[in-house]
């Protein structure tokens, strides 16, 4: 006799489920990706960390911790608070692109937490996720591997003893395009673009090939580069070297804008690190492992503080240049969907066979 009462609860329940999934976003019915594809770890890039720099890799979560949304210098109404990686998304709704994570503390006075944390012996940043793999499958065996590198802060270029170019929050990737399992190509950001190289070419530790990170830009070499300008002229024996980047899409020797990269601490990014297959189609995200927050790949906002007013005693104009910049956008904005290796952005794209400028 409790039958048909069992039949028509099942029934009711089946109902509900089905109207809640509906009612749900986009993102929240992302299902568990299988298994990230071997090869992606396989050759998944090293980083050397310049010797000297100050700002680490981060912990992604611990930003939100340490910032408020903010538009035009004014909190946003509404933000959910705590902050996490799991609603951070929901500020698209608030202000989107407009929407600048701003430091709870004085940048000027450099607080602790901007310093990230070091790589142990083994590579890994411990207490610290400061990376996220993102894989697009393009079909037909190619397939893209986004190897993305956060620190809390960006330290800017020095010329004539002026620097410029601060910001908080810094995205750094490398992009690894393989054909069939194997790599063919190595996108290297660079301030606003960067170089792409043959994977044969590129130095490798083992199979896993080399990025050199910049100190204080954080932005990625294929090579240390060479001894700079200013140590030459002091007769210095250091061995940092630099590369030039005043011209856009050419590495030099030598300039007024010089990076300076040596291996410093080695770090393994893959030992701390979220990770995702993306969807081109749909443009979401899985996560590989059912603990790893997904919704914060979405936030379409800055991960730092608006750049700081002229009015501000602490900022500096030079030439045109502040010191104090703009925080950057995340891994949405950094064109996960490409032709080639190189980013879609008008410049050429120009896979070098050998290492150099």
């Amino acid at each position: 006799m409790a039958l048909p009462y069992v039949i028509v609860v099942c029934a009711l329940t089946i109902v509900n489920i089905i109207q809640v999934t509906l009612a749900a976003p986009t993102q929240c019915l992302e299902r568990q990706a299988s298994a990230i594809p071997s090869f992606v770890l396989k050759y998944a890039p090293l980083v050397w960390l310049q010797s000297q720099d100050p700002y680490l890799p981060s912990d992604i979560g611990a930003q939100l911790i340490h910032t408020k949304p903010e538009v035009n210098y004014t909190p946003v109404p509404g933000a959910p608070s705590p902050l996490t990686l799991d609603n951070l998304d929901s500020l698209n709704s608030l202000g989107g692109a407009s929407i600048y994570l701003t430091s709870l503390d004085d940048i000027t006075k450099n607080p602790s937490w901007l310093n990230g944390v070091a790589p142990d012996a083994s590579g890994k940043t411990n207490g610290a996720v400061s990376s996220a793999i993102i894989v697009n499958d393009h079909g037909s065996g190619v397939v893209d591997a986004f190897y993305f590198y956060f620190y809390a802060y960006n330290q800017g270029n020095t010329v004539f003893g002026q620097e410029f170019g601060d910001h908080v929050g810094d995205w750094e990737h490398n992009m690894i395009r393989f054909s069939n399992g194997l790599p063919q190509a190595v996108w290297y950001s660079q301030h606003s673009n960067g170089e792409a190289f043959t994977y044969e070419c590129v130095e490798k530790h083992g199979q896993r090939p080399v990025s050199y990170s910049a100190k204080g830009s954080h932005a990625n070499y294929a090579t240390t580069g060479s001894v700079s300008r200013s140590a030459r002229v002091m007769q210095a024996h250091i061995s940092s070297s630099a590369h030039d980047h005043t011209i856009p899409n050419l590495n030099l020797p030598v300039g007024f804008l010089e990076d300076h990269c040596d291996q410093g601490k080695l770090w393994d990014p893959t030992l701390s690190a979220y990770s995702y297959k993306y969807d081109a189609t749909s443009k979401t995200y899985a996560p590989y492992d059912s603990s790893y927050p997904t919704h914060w790949l979405y936030y379409v906002g800055q991960w730092g503080d608006q750049q700081l007013p002229d009015s501000n005693p602490n900022q500096r104009d030079f030439f045109g240049e502040r010191k104090y910049t703009s925080g950057p956008t995340g891994p949405e904005d950094k064109q996960l969907i490409r032709t080639n290796v190189c980013p879609d952005n008008g410049n050429p794209c120009i896979v070098r066979p050998f290492l150099g400028p």
